[in-house]
């Protein structure tokens, strides 16, 4: 694989919606591959996106007609950067949900369906600040340095 750009990133617009999430995880998925990100480091982005992009497709937009999401990547001074920008509804209170888990220790039935997804999002990277800005919300999510493929990493 050739070594990526020093300088590389690439733009998305879809549509808040749950049924554009899975066609645009592929796209994300197959352009980072091709700039040389290892299976485990797409496999995270993977997952991380999935959560955000139906973050904003079940809350962001709930309520209203599916409206724009921008996606921007970026591979720069060697990290992993996602930035999504929504015009959805804010975060209640302006920001993200703690992304907790709860209590294992409880019985299986009292156990959260969902929620998960805060907790993954802020666990598998290094940071995701949230911030609302004139009516747009805009995450970005940065998953820290991309391991050199051929250090040996």
């Amino acid at each position: 694989m050739p070594p990526i750009p020093p300088d590389d990133g690439f733009t998305l617009r879809l549509t808040g919606c749950e049924t554009e999430v899975r066609p645009v995880l592929r796209q994300v998925r197959d352009t980072l591959a091709r700039h040389g990100l290892s299976r485990d480091r797409l496999g995270t982005a993977e997952l991380v996106l999935a959560e955000a992009l139906n973050n904003i497709a079940e809350h962001a937009y709930a309520g209203q007609v599916s409206g724009p999401v921008t996606l921007r990547a970026s591979l720069r001074d060697g990290r992993l950067r996602i930035v999504l920008e929504d015009r959805g509804n804010p975060m209640p209170a302006g920001t993200p949900p703690p992304g907790i888990l709860p209590d294992p220790h409880v019985p299986r039935s009292d156990l959260p369906e969902g929620g998960f997804g805060w907790f993954l999002i802020r666990d598998l990277t290094e940071s995701a600040v949230y911030t609302r800005t004139g009516g747009e919300n805009r995450l970005e999510l940065d998953f820290g340095p991309v391991p050199d493929r051929n250090a040996g990493v």
